[in-house]
Parts: C-alpha cells; structure tokens; sequence
C-alpha cells in the first residue's frame, strides 16, 4: 500500500511539474479567438517584421501605425525596430493590457521590465498594464522592474543593434534548418519575399508545404524571405 501511494504521488508531481512548464512554454500564448487583431489583409495574423504568429506571443503584441495603416507586431522590439528602418518613432503606439488582454494607448501602459516571464524577441521580457496596482502586483509574484512607455521606448532604442545581431544570428541558424524542411516536406517554389509573414501568407495560400506548422512553418518562411 505504502508503495502504491509513493507511486501516485510521484505522478502527480511529474504531472503538475509537467503542466507548470507547459503553461511556462506557453505564457504568452491566447487562443485564436480571444487575440485581438487590428491589421488587415491576408498576413494580418503575422507579425509585420519577424513573421511570427500574433497569438502564440499575444501577452506582448504591439501596434503602430505605418503610412496610416496599423502594422501589429510579436513585440515592442519589432514596432521600434520597423520605425527606426522608417527613420522615426512608432505612430500611435498601442500595447496588450495583460489584465484585459485588450489592446490600449502604449504611453499610458505601465510595463513591468525584467521579470522572470520569458521575453520576445528579447532576452529581457516586457509586459504591459494598464493599472500601476495591476503592474505591481505581477513585479512582486514575478520580479521585474515599473516602467512607463518614454524610457522603455528609449531602452529598447539604446539595445536595438546588439539584439537585432543575436536575433539574426538566430534567424539564420533557423533558416537553415528551414532549407532542410522546405526541400523535404514542400513543393518547389522559384518566389522569394521580403519579410517572413508574407512567406507565411503564400506557404498557406499555395499548400506549399502540406500541415506544416509551429517551428517548422516559421523556419520554412524565414528560408523563403532570405533570412
């Protein structure tokens, strides 16, 4: 009896260790339907700069807008980075409310700034709300520093070249593997693309590459834009 009961218990721990790192892999993830999507067209479920899907990283979604259309990113590094290749700051900024998980004006966001809740696009994570109390509240259950929208925008501009050279580094060791894939699983395209989301849009379009998804589908597309 007594080993049976150790057993059980050893499971259920490996069960719960195993859902707590799931949520961990996960956290920044909503389903489908509760993402809010405000740009348009037929890529609008991918981030503008690094193709990455919107709702697998919606806790830390932003939003600008570009030549008077809303562009919605992955993260606040993508946003800076396309307005700083557009030489200027992001128009209109807007921020995932992580208690409503509601888009809202990013300069009244109250971020918290290197908590133990894993980053995008970044090694230093970025979470945004839109009550100080609220900001607080996930500062003192998971770390992290308060900050408004003008320093973080100052930050993130201070530290884009670094992390833009290790993102890259990344990017091609992933489109490598996308290469691999692509001549595996996939039909034989001649196209190429300017950025992954519009690879992604002609990948789904064409059923290039039969149910691809996940890591594979964002590997193929960075192949396919030149990454």
């Amino acid at each position: 009896m007594r080993k049976v009961l150790l057993v059980l218990v050893a499971l259920s721990l490996f069960l719960v260790a195993g859902g707590m790192q799931k949520n961990m892999k996960n956290y920044r993830a909503v389903p489908m339907q509760k993402a809010q999507i405000l740009q348009k067209g037929q890529g609008k479920m991918f981030c503008k700069v690094c193709g990455m899907t919107l709702p697998m990283f919606y806790k830390t979604n932003h939003a600008a807008k570009v030549n008077g259309k809303v562009h919605q990113y992955c993260s606040i590094h993508c946003m800076i980075e396309e307005a700083v290749k557009n030489g200027g700051d992001p128009v209109d900024p807007q921020v995932v409310d992580n208690t409503t998980l509601k888009f809202m004006d990013a300069t009244k966001a109250y971020y918290v700034v290197g908590s133990k809740k894993p980053g995008t696009m970044s090694m230093v994570s970025k979470y945004a709300f839109g009550t100080k109390s609220a900001a607080q509240a996930f500062a003192k259950k998971f770390g992290g520093k308060i900050m408004r929208y003008a320093k973080l925008e100052k930050m993130v501009k201070k530290n884009l070249k670094k992390e833009m050279a290790g993102i890259h580094k990344k990017q091609a060791k992933m489109a490598k593997m996308g290469k691999k894939i692509y001549n595996k699983k996939c039909k034989v395209t001649k196209k190429r693309f300017d950025n992954p989301a519009l690879a992604k849009v002609y990948i789904k379009k064409q059923n290039l590459c039969g149910n691809i998804k996940g890591k594979q589908f964002q590997a193929v597309a960075l192949y396919l834009s030149g990454r």
